[in-house]
């Protein structure tokens, strides 16, 4: 049950509602049938199913909340929430791929954010049913009872994975006790219960995808960051992280964050400028490119550079072409498919 005291009680109780509202609209169209659309790529899917519970969560917290600002993946987005102090954060589907595939690998994500930061979250798995929140300063909770981390030592930590960064390379790499999957915010709800210790991604996530995971995480006292340790700032005017995340218990994020270094797991980095701590990496002429106005993106292994690519875009991000993109096949392949996830089918500049 939702604490009384608490001074966020009602924001907890509303998120838990429109979850399950939400779930009951999923589970629906996986008994009815539905189709799924392509966004920007086959691995980026939107159903019937996304545009309903993201409208239902968003009529209410509008109604109940109605001085808050939103971003919902499944809502044309505006400048207008970046005037608010508060922004609910929302996935109605985290994991369409898997809903459309039949896995029950998928939930609804809800995060409140405050300044910035990651403050209530809440994740329901619709076919399970579980239901995990959280509020920072005050805990998490799994199906209305207290939860917390595991207590396993670093060296033998749950890492929840990708499964479609695994199966793609990530399996090459010798990180012990991988347990890959789909849904990040899923995978943060259960770090957060205990269910597995830290999680990292390759490629950057979208604030929809890692607000309620970041609430919870930080809710059982753990930690949400980039790949590189810097900190993650919610409702900014670009609504991804630009590279990868590591999330989990503090002690098994500095563990896996090490780990991650001495095996050279490849990141991503997108839209790179002279503030990045990777820009030195870049040659010449792709320094160049950026600072004539292309964006520059680049995939990197502990600091040794392994492709780049330039991308020219228009005003409204309408039409991006391809302008340089070096490496190798393995290396380019990879940085083109999170650069499509980005700007959509890229033309040749």
């Amino acid at each position: 049950m939702t604490d009384p005291v608490s001074p966020y009680a009602l924001e907890r109780a509303v998120a838990e509602d429109l979850a399950r509202q939400a779930a009951e609209i999923l589970l629906h169209y996986r008994r009815e049938g539905f189709t799924a659309e392509v966004k920007t790529s086959g691995d980026d899917l939107v159903t019937v199913a996304d545009k309903e519970a993201s409208e239902l969560i968003v009529a209410g917290l509008r109604a109940a909340f109605p001085g808050d600002g939103i971003l919902s993946e499944e809502l044309l987005d505006n400048a207008e929430r970046l005037g608010h102090e508060r922004v609910w954060i929302i996935d109605p589907i985290d994991g369409t791929s898997e809903y459309v595939k039949g896995s029950p690998d998928y939930c609804v994500s809800i995060g409140l954010s405050v300044n910035g930061q990651a403050l209530l979250g809440v994740v329901l798995a619709p076919e399970s049913g579980e239901l995990f929140s959280g509020v920072v300063g005050e805990g998490v909770w799994k199906n209305g009872q207290p939860s917390g981390f595991s207590r396993r030592p670093p060296a033998e930590s749950v890492i929840a994975v990708s499964d479609t960064e695994h199966d793609r390379e990530l399996s090459l790499y010798p990180l012990p006790s991988m347990m890959p999957s789909g849904s990040i915010a899923l995978k943060m709800a259960r770090i957060s219960a205990g269910e597995a210790d830290a999680t990292f991604t390759m490629s950057p996530r979208s604030e929809w995808d890692i607000a309620a995971g970041m609430a919870l995480i930080e809710a059982a006292g753990g930690v949400s960051t980039r790949r590189n340790g810097t900190r993650i700032v919610l409702n900014s005017e670009v609504t991804y992280t630009r590279r990868g995340i590591l999330a989990g218990r503090s002690d098994v994020v500095e563990w896996l964050k090490a780990a991650l270094l001495r095996l050279q797991v490849p990141e991503q980095v997108h839209q790179v400028t002279q503030a990045d701590d990777v820009w030195t990496l870049a040659p010449q002429e792709a320094q160049a490119g950026q600072q004539a106005g292309a964006s520059l993106h680049l995939r990197h292994a502990s600091g040794q550079l392994l492709a780049w690519a330039l991308v020219r875009t228009d005003a409204e991000l309408k039409n991006a072409g391809l302008e340089r993109l070096e490496g190798d096949d393995r290396h380019t392949g990879m940085l083109q498919k999170d650069m499509v996830r980005i700007y959509g089918p890229l033309s040749r500049a």
